[in-house]
């Protein structure tokens, strides 16, 4: 899909996001990762926002997103959560950042719309600090069979409104990438992976 037709449809999902009431589990699962975040951290596509009520108090936030709607949201998030925060529009795919940049790093369901998304991956080890780490949310393809084949079926149909793959391999790619998975989790028969990661 064309970058700028995929910056629309989350421009216009904005209000949605900002408004979105999740279950309990998702705000468990928010809850259990993002409170490990420490010092200096970067969140990849922050969206509206949805992380902020999690992070522990202290932290220095840089957050990027491509789209302006999203940051409008993320914006007054931060301001009533009192982050710290410094926020970037960018995308996710042309951000630059040196070396060993941050101490923390968060991505909640973002590596779904890349299009590239394994170069993302190796990028966070080279900006997460020695000793730092990465925190990963991440859905894909479902270890069922069954619902694997009706994700494929539906994919095209779901990518064109949300901007969204439905199968991606997510721990084949982060294991492709190199990262060390430390601990994992898996729900949602699969769909869904908790990842706390180091740099390689």
């Amino acid at each position: 899909m064309e970058k700028q037709k995929l910056i629309r449809i989350f421009d216009k999902q904005a209000a949605r996001y900002d408004s979105q009431r999740e279950d309990a589990r998702q705000i468990r699962w928010r809850r259990q990762l993002i409170s490990h975040a420490k010092g200096e951290v970067l969140e990849l596509a922050v969206g509206a926002g949805a992380n902020f009520p999690y992070y522990p108090p202290g932290i220095q936030l840089t957050a990027a997103d491509f789209s302006a709607a999203m940051l409008a949201k993320a914006r007054r998030s931060a301001e009533q959560y009192q982050i710290d925060t410094t926020l970037i529009r960018s995308d996710i795919e042309e951000l630059s950042f040196p070396d060993h940049s941050f101490d923390t790093i968060v991505s909640t369901l973002s590596f779904c719309s890349y299009a590239r998304p394994l170069p993302v991956l190796e990028h966070l080890s080279r900006w997460c600090r020695p000793g730092g780490q990465i925190l990963l949310m991440e859905h894909g393809i479902s270890e069922s069979p069954a619902l694997a084949l009706g994700l494929r079926a539906l994919n095209p149909l779901l990518y064109r409104i949300y901007g969204c793959h439905h199968t991606r391999d997510i721990l084949g790619l982060v294991r492709e990438s190199g990262l060390t998975i430390n601990k994992l989790e898996s729900h949602w028969r699969g769909m869904v992976h908790l990842i706390w990661a180091s740099p390689q």
